[in-house]
């Protein structure tokens, strides 16, 4: 039994507002023929649709073997259109690159039925509509009438309680669409068939109850059915399901069938997909490509902390403004000043703890080395080399002793290490490979041990 509880629908499209149902209630019989009229507009197809479950009601009930549809969820929906329902269209919607055994085989497989069994059930249901020696056609060599008795096949072939047909005749013939008529009719003496009309001559010819809608409710039914409490038992319901295989011989069958579009899609995807892997690469490469020359660039002016500092920046500007050598505006226009730069600057210079940093650095809380591709200590050990200019003159070349002769000392050219360093040498870092992936060696080899060197031009 199907009972339509006071149902309501509405569509709104902007501030346009259709009532399609307004306060529905019906109840059909298990088996019988049901013609439902009514003039464009009056709700015949939506109420359809929700019979069949592809539309669901605004408010109101659709009550099957007395179990209420209100809370139903997408998976139950899905069950009770494939196991309750059949659906017969004006247009018969079949797939054309598939043949007639196949469109009605179609159900049955979304069902997960053996193929064995499939064509078998197939087949008996195209001969029940005369149409058993069409099997291997496909639906472009078939007349409209066959077209759409293999609708009424497909719609048959998972034996459903239910059968909504949607303007059946409306492409056909006189001739043909009695011929579905009576079809139609037959298979309504086994189950509940419900279809959709403008044509009231069939409806009073073939059906055996007449619903009549407008303006989305009933205004007449010849034959109304007030239920009773014996409802029929629902047949155990099967769930939608498809082997794997099947379904990849289905989507590769699909895919031949249309040879050019396919091409055309590989085509384009794969020209999207090498576009992206090409911009990829390239931004991989350039990102690459910047980090090596950040890391050349950086291993040419390493930070360097020594032992002691001064400030370089105020020496430069001690001369003009309020710096280390004071200002102009602290004498008058006739006096004498002067400007005590390098005794300011000395006054400045400190003394960095390094003991203590380079505990720090050691420690492995710190996590510098994720930051540093290198950090190197270097200790106060200035080779001595000296050159002979002639046979009775030698002459000391590192570390270049220029600033002697200008009466600074040995703790002079110590200080100035850090910018005026005249020692030529420095040890190498302890990551060598991160040097030799900066410098090409045109003769002789990479230092192996404490007491070789490398000459860098």
């Amino acid at each position: 039994m199907l009972h339509l509880e006071d149902v309501r629908k509405t569509y709104r499209t902007g501030n346009f507002t259709q009532s399609a149902l307004d306060g529905v209630t019906i109840t059909f019989r298990d088996n019988e023929f049901v013609a439902v009229l009514g003039p464009s507009g009056s709700g015949k197809t939506t109420l359809l649709n929700i019979v069949g479950g592809l539309d669901h009601a605004d408010d109101g009930d659709l009550v099957i073997d007395d179990i209420s549809t209100e809370q139903y969820s997408d998976r139950q929906w899905d069950t009770y259109r494939n196991n309750r329902i059949g659906f017969v269209f004006q247009n018969y919607h079949l797939i054309p690159h598939q043949t007639v055994l196949a469109n009605v085989e179609l159900a049955l497989t979304l069902s997960g039925v053996g193929p064995t069994e499939r064509r078998e059930r197939a087949i008996a249901a195209l001969e029940q509509v005369e149409l058993g020696d069409h099997i291997h056609k496909s639906p472009n060599q078939l007349s409209g009438g066959q077209m759409q008795r293999v609708a009424i096949a497909r719609a048959l072939i998972n034996d459903p309680e239910i059968v909504l047909a949607d303007e059946p005749t409306g492409a056909l013939d006189t001739k043909t669409g009695d011929q579905v008529m009576g079809l139609l009719k037959q298979i309504a003496e086994k189950r509940l068939v419900v279809m959709v009309t403008h044509n009231p001559d069939l409806a009073s010819q073939y059906a055996t109850r007449i619903v009549s809608l407008r303006d989305g409710k009933v205004v007449s039914d010849t034959d109304p059915y007030i239920p009773t409490a014996n409802a029929r038992e629902a047949k155990t319901a099967r769930r939608t399901s498809m082997s794997f295989f099947t379904a990849i011989s289905l989507s590769f069958t699909n895919l031949l069938t249309k040879k050019g579009r396919t091409l055309m899609t590989s085509f384009a995807g794969s020209i999207g997909i090498v576009g992206i892997a090409t911009i990829l690469a390239v931004a991989t490469g350039f990102n690459a490509y910047i980090r090596g020359i950040e890391e050349s660039t950086l291993s040419l002016y390493p930070l360097q902390i020594s032992s002691q500092a001064f400030d370089i920046s105020s020496m430069m500007g001690g001369g003009t403004g309020s710096g280390l050598g004071g200002s102009r505006r602290d004498v008058g226009p006739d006096e004498v000043y002067e400007i005590s730069m390098l005794s300011r600057m000395f006054s400045r210079v400190t003394t960095n703890d390094l003991r203590s940093l380079k505990a720090f650095l050691d420690s492995d809380s710190t996590n510098i080395g994720q930051w540093a591709n290198s950090i190197d200590y270097h200790y106060s050990l200035t080779p001595q080399i000296f050159a002979v200019d002639s046979p009775d003159k030698v002459r000391q070349i590192n570390p270049n002793n220029v600033f002697s002769s200008l009466g600074m000392g040995s703790d002079m050219n110590s200080l100035l290490m850090g910018g005026f360093s005249m020692n030529v040498f420095s040890a190498l870092p302890d990551d060598v490979d991160f040097m030799i992936g900066q410098h090409e060696v045109v003769a002789g080899r990479w230092p192996q041990t404490p007491n070789e060197c490398l000459v860098v031009l």
